[in-house]
């Protein structure tokens, strides 16, 4: 099983990118998927997350009204939509799977599937 994150990159302040997250090896259409992100030098913390469905959702505070997560089932991949980006978005952003409520996600102890990260950026 391998989850692969990918679509990070450099942008400036004020600025949109899009990450996924294709997962191979399994299908993850029943489990509930996250996002979470560790910036250098910092814990890592919780950004958002989908239920199987994506019909409910659950975001950071940090990130309410800027990034959107979304999920395509039958390509067993999740995206994160970043929009306004700020200078304190930058980090690794990692993809998560698990079978919990979406708001349970940010609870990150235990979770059973990580992808690898992808690089964000954004420049002042």
């Amino acid at each position: 099983v391998q989850l692969q994150a990918s679509g990070g990159g450099l942008v400036q302040a004020g600025g949109s990118l899009r990450v996924s997250c294709e997962a191979s090896g399994r299908t993850f259409s029943s489990y509930t998927w996250g996002w979470f992100r560790q910036a250098q030098g910092k814990e890592r913390e919780f950004v958002a997350a989908i239920s199987w469905n994506g019909g409910s959702t659950y975001y950071a505070d940090s990130v309410k009204g800027r990034f959107t997560i979304s999920r395509d089932n039958t390509k067993n991949t999740v995206y994160l939509q970043m929009n306004n980006l700020k200078p304190e978005d930058t980090a690794v952003y990692y993809c998560a799977a698990d079978f919990r409520l979406p708001e349970y996600m940010r609870l990150s102890n235990g979770i059973n599937y990580w992808g690898k990260g992808t690089q964000v950026t954004v420049s002042s």
